[in-house]
């Protein structure tokens, strides 16, 4: 390193007012500071400095031929070296080679060879920076106090000595420093505690740790001493008395080399966390003036007792009663420097600088008299923590990096630039943010609003923990403390920021890859247009402003008046009403339930003036709840809310699955409750509620629940078969019993739920007739699907037998297993008795948005091409048709589509002619499923029902999990396919235990911080699926605004396309490019433009990494190989070579588009050649395992 100053010199010759021509040995090199002209000459021996481990970076600077070198605040020093007409030079380590300090200096050069130096040892090799700095022609180096004052203070021991030999006061504790615990218990037995035990040779926390017992203090002392040894090679520290809540003080010093201290008032840092600074305020808000008077007076005498030189810090802690304790003097400038800069308007990095030179501090313009504060300034260093996690350094690469600005907000960068790499090696500090203002609430508000206008993604960023903190009571008050952030945990109940638009960029560069992840896609939409809006007019042909929504409908009956007087009033009405499956079981039927919130919402405020005169919209619960967060990735409950807002004038009805609420299996009865609640809070009105197999004691959980909510209840029946036909055992008198049953227990309304569509014109009329008669004053409202061609005709019969209300859909998205097309019912009622009392052409307008929707959706679009006659023979409910070929295709049964809907007949009859609704129409079709898959007949699984593994779902309808069927279970089929496992003789829900609702909403706050009743509702029916939803949100965000063309297929490169995140807020998107494949990473990095600026996400190319995995088949010859039943994916592995297992124990967990199946041991014996692991896809009769024979069954 330079020598040291020669202090023999005369040092005013180098800084001299006026021109100097001097000696023609000297070479003159002029420095201006304030109003002066300073020379500075014979730069080179000079000048001492000091290397500190703290620093990860140093810099050299140049002035005009001479240079300089200097430590941590790299990027500050290169910036006033700048000001001053110098030159710098960085040196850096491998790890650092692409930090801002390197690319802010003149030049750079790198500290040894890669691998040569750890991170932090690079910068620790002094032998090394001395050889780049005499190479590169260096002439100063990072300036600071002179070695003798560095000896002096940096060792806190001695800085104590030093303080109590000027009579500073200082806290009670060890005379010197203390290397044995017994040192430390004999301190103890004098002074008590609590104390706090220090590392004698560093700070910024490492080392330090408060004891408040005699019980913890040998194990905190040995932690202490490690730490101190690991971060600063010296495990020697100090013991004092623990002050409880003091503040944290300190003086800012400014020295020159001839004696003169000046102090640049005071800071206080008493926001810490873990005894390191997190937030300073210049000056203290309310330190009483004589205090800080005494001690700016003793930090300066502190400082002039050991000749300090340059920039420095002394450090006070003051207790609750204003008595100060002196605690150490850092000999270094600190990262809180600016804000002293800002309410003195002193520059002290260039004053060092200049210091250094030899510039006095009068020369300087820097006497005490002349020093004086103005107004308040704040810092809060944005680190790259999250405090989520206990402030957890983050690292990664900075995706977005925008900034805050504007009067009174001054940044200090670190690492803080987009395409930043962070790395473990160093201090997590992105940038320092100073606020500048006249008040301390002025200047609070404003670091409040800088922080907020910071975007930062890629990495996390502590900067929702400084909102948190600096919108406290407390610190509002300016009240703080040095244990203030571990003493107020609700600081950690964070608002982090939402990071959409990069999220939703992760999303869209997934798409651009990969292409759609969505299940049952089949290619890229048909359609890609702009859709074309309809437009309403009235019967005269007036234009409808659609604006704002419809506000006439029968919705405001039921509001006003309640469930009866709405009841009452579809009653009294001549005509038969219509209720509109469009937003529900239509897209259900046609499109396997894909049609997303946005586009539903776009068209809703038309359909409130075309529909106004409606029954109902059915638009909620059933097979979308689930698919929403499953397959959608949306929020059922945010849909509702939405389209209610849209919506306010029609009625929406729901279907609720009786004592199942929109699960497929029975569910605790307060669950059930709870979710009724909030649906009918959120904007459900009418709950049509079936079971499955029409059993009135789990109805009639459903009913009292819609009761208790306040909702319309719509009881339904569910329609089997052929009533018609003598051989069926649901005959018409099975109806009415029904039917008696759920008008004594209260329905508003009776439904009739024919869900395959095989109620024929002549059987409608006979029920519908029949139950007019028996209760003429009680509403009837039919659903029908349109399978066999016929539903346009049973639904004319219904009308004239007098149903209040049929099911129709919107013409594109009718027909086939949808309803009957709306347009062909008011074709076949309207001018007549029954006009639904809808206007046609409106009606007929809002088919025109659904007709370009369709082709949207056509990846999902159903293989059928006409109706099913078939359907009075196998009976496949509608909304379970299209699904079951879907199914079907994903498990290699497409091309025995035919086997299927016969083994489905099958399957209905082993199973006792149940009635076939979600979820035991699930049953019936997984078991069709499995015996095509496995070549069984229906004798077949008769014989071998004791060795099957019969899907999940059936054995779940053998032990009663669904309820009873009528006329009981199949014998001895329930029995040999369950072995020996339970069977419920009555309704599941007598034996759940009730939900503990307050623990599941605590549980998902703990998991994602927040959390609604809704939410607990969603988790109570699909645990699974909404822990999955929860996480794909975490890593995409709301996709639900995403427009759907965007969420199923790329755009094109250059397309630029828009997307509301939320009102007023527009992202405006171009996909740029696609970068090409890292062979290293199997990654590609995706360009897209967003609102003009570019950004770039990484996306995993997952065809880099598919493996072709060609699984041996198990030999159907040898009873020890067990294979797979059916194509699908391993969910579950229960097993490990080697393990004994007996016959009927469960190996794996096979699931295939929501059908699960147990695989079950055939024999016992011992396991061998586990073929799979848990996620594995496998084909039907892949190789799961072998097991051999025990001996005891050979």
């Amino acid at each position: 390193m330079a020598g040291q100053v020669d202090n023999s010199s005369n040092h005013n010759e180098v800084f001299e007012d006026g021109v100097d021509t001097g000696s023609a040995h000297h070479t003159l090199h002029r420095l201006r500071a304030k109003s002066s002209i300073m020379q500075m000459k014979k730069i080179l021996g000079m000048f001492s400095s000091t290397l500190r481990s703290q620093s990860s970076s140093l810099s050299f600077v140049n002035i005009e031929g001479a240079r300089l070198t200097f430590g941590d605040l790299d990027a500050a020093y290169t910036i006033r070296a700048h000001e001053l007409s110098l030159q710098t030079v960085a040196v850096y380590s491998y790890e650092d080679r692409l930090s801002m300090h390197r690319q802010k200096a003149d030049e750079a050069y790198m500290i040894g060879k890669h691998g040569e130096y750890t991170p932090v040892a690079a910068y620790l090799q002094g032998h090394e920076i001395i050889k780049i700095a005499l190479q590169h022609g260096v002439n100063m180096i990072h300036p600071g106090p002179s070695p003798e004052t560095i000896e002096a203070l940096g060792d806190k021991v001695s800085a104590r000595a030093i303080a109590i030999k000027e009579n500073v006061p200082v806290v009670p504790g060890t005379p010197g420093p203390v290397e044995k615990y017994q040192d430390a218990e004999l301190f103890t037995k004098e002074y008590g505690f609590p104390i706090i035990i220090k590392a004698a040779f560093g700070g910024g926390g490492r080392g330090m740790r408060v004891v408040r017992d005699q019980a913890s203090l040998k194990d905190s002392f040995e932690r202490a001493t490690s730490e101190a040894k690991s971060a600063f090679g010296n495990g020697t520290v100090f013991i004092e008395r623990f002050l409880d809540r003091p503040k944290h003080i300190e003086v800012q010093l400014l020295g020159d080399n001839h004696g003169n201290i000046v102090h640049l008032y005071e800071r206080d840092c008493s926001v810490q966390r873990r005894h390191q600074k997190v937030v300073e305020l210049a000056p203290a808000k309310d330190l009483p003036s004589e205090v800080r008077d005494k001690i700016l007076s003793d930090a300066v005498k502190l400082a002039k007792s050991v000749n300090y030189r340059n920039a420095g810090t002394a450090e006070f802690l003051v207790d609750q009663q204003n008595r100060y304790y002196f605690i150490e003097i850092n000999p270094r400038i600190q990262v809180e420097h600016t804000i002293t800069e800002e309410i003195t308007g002193i520059d002290i990095v260039a004053a060092q600088i200049q210091i250094a030179a030899g510039a006095t501090l009068a020369q300087l313009g820097l006497t005490q008299d002349r020093i004086s504060t103005r107004g308040f300034a704040i810092q809060c260093r944005v680190t790259t923590e999250d405090p989520s996690k206990g402030f957890q350094p983050d690292t990664g690469k900075i995706e977005v990096y925008r900034s805050a600005g504007g009067n009174g907000v001054r940044l200090d960068g670190g690492n803080g630039f987009a395409g930043a790499i962070i790395t473990p090696h160093y201090d997590s500090m992105l940038v320092k943010c100073s606020c500048h203002g006249s008040t301390y609430e002025i200047v609070r508000r404003k670091m409040l609003r800088a922080l907020v206008e910071f975007r930062i993604r890629g990495v996390k960023t502590n900067i929702p923990f400084l909102v948190s903190l600096i919108t406290h009571p407390t610190f509002i008050d300016g009240n703080c403390w040095t244990t203030f952030i571990d003493d107020t945990p609700e600081l950690f109940s964070l608002v982090g920021s939402q990071n959409r638009a990069q999220k939703l960029l992760a999303y869209l560069g997934d798409v651009a890859v990969n292409g759609s992840s969505i299940k049952g896609q089949i290619g890229e939409p048909k359609f890609k247009g702009e859709i074309i809006m309809p437009k309403l007019h009235t019967k005269e042909g007036a234009h409808i402003d659609v604006s704002e929504p419809c506000k006439h409908g029968w919705r405001n009956i039921l509001l006003k008046e309640g469930p009866e007087a709405f009841a009452k009033a579809i009653r009294n009405y001549k005509g038969c009403l219509l209720m509109d499956t469009t937003w529900r079981d239509a897209h259900q039927s046609l499109l396997a339930t894909r049609v997303r919130t946005i586009d539903l919402l776009n068209i809703a405020q038309e359909t409130s003036y075309a529909y106004s005169n409606a029954y109902s919209l059915e638009c909620w619960g059933g097979a979308t709840f689930d698919v929403a967060m499953r397959f959608l990735y949306e929020d059922p409950w945010d849909r509702l809310k939405k389209m209610r807002k849209l919506v306010p004038n029609i009625p929406f009805q729901m279907l609720l699955r009786g004592a199942n609420g929109v699960a497929y299996s029975s569910l605790p009865d307060n669950a059930i409750y709870h979710f009724c609640e909030h649906a009918r809070k959120n904007g459900v009105d009418i709950f049509r509620v079936f079971d499955a197999l029409n059993d009135i004691d789990q109805l009639e959980v459903g009913i009292n629940a819609v009761k208790k909510a306040g909702g319309v209840v719509e009881a339904a029946i569910c329609y089997s078969g052929d009533m018609l036909n003598p051989k069926k055992k649901y005959n018409l008198q099975y109806y009415l019993d029904l039917v008696d049953k759920i008008v004594k227990l209260g329905t508003h309304v009776i439904g009739i739920k024919d869900m395959a569509g095989v109620l024929r014109p002549q059987a409608a009329t006979l029920l519908v007739g029949s139950i007019r008669k028996k209760y003429p004053d009680v509403p009837i409202h039919v659903h029908t699907h349109d399978s066999a061609g016929t539903g346009v005709a049973s639904m004319m019969a219904c009308a004239v037998a007098g149903a209040d209300a049929v099911d129709t859909a919107t013409d594109s998205l009718s027909g086939m297993t949808s309803q009957p097309s709306v347009g062909a019912v008011l074709a076949s009622l309207e001018g007549g008795p029954h006009d639904p009392g809808l206007e046609v052409a409106q009606v007929r307008a809002i088919d025109t948005y659904w007709a370009q929707l369709r082709l949207l959706y056509s990846p999902f679009e159903a293989t059928l091409h006409g109706p099913d006659p078939e359907v009075y023979e196998h009976e496949i409910p509608g909304g379970q048709l299209t699904n079951l070929i879907f199914q079907a295709t994903q498990l290699g049964l497409g091309s025995q589509w035919a086997e299927t809907k016969k083994a489905y007949e099958q399957a209905n009859d082993l199973l006792g002619d149940i009635v076939k609704v979600t979820p035991t129409s699930k049953v019936v079709g997984d078991l069709a499923q499995f015996m095509v898959s496995n070549k069984l007949s229906y004798d077949d699984v008769i014989k071998k029902a004791s060795e099957l593994d019969f899907p999940g779902s059936v054995l779940e309808f053998f032990e009663g999990l669904m309820g009873q069927p009528y006329g009981g279970f199949p014998e001895p089929l329930r029995t040999n396919a369950l072995r020996g496992r339970r069977k419920l003789e009555k309704r599941p829900g007598l034996f759940l235990e009730p939900l503990d609702l307050k623990r599941i909403k605590k549980d998902i706050v703990e998991k994602y911080g927040s959390a609604s009743e809704c939410d607990v509702a969603s988790y109570t029916m699909y645990p699974k699926v909404f822990e999955e939803y929860k996480k794909f949100v975490a890593k995409y965000g709301d996709l639900s605004v995403l427009p759907t063309k965007y969420f199923l297929a790329r755009p094109d490169i250059g397309e630029e396309f828009s997307v509301t995140i939320e009102k007023g807020k527009v992202l405006i998107l171009k996909l740029l490019a696609i970068g090409p494949l890292s062979d290293q990473t199997g990654q590609r990095e995706v360009f897209y433009e967003m609102n003009g600026e570019v950004r770039q996400v990484t996306v995993d190319d997952n065809k880099a990494a598919v493996e072709n995995i060609s699984r041996p088949k198990a030999d159907v010859n040898d009873s020890s190989q067990v294979g797979a039943p059916m194509s699908g994916v391993v969910v579950e592995v229960r097993i490990q070579d080697g393990h004994e297992v007996l016959k009927g124990d469960p190996i794996a967990v096979l699931s295939a588009m929501k059908m699960e199946m147990v695989i079950s041991a055939p024999h016992s014996g011992a396991v061998g050649s586990l073929q799979v692991k848990e996620g594995d896809s496998v084909d039907s009769r892949d190789l799961i395992c072998r097991i051999v024979k025990s001996t005891a069954e050979h």
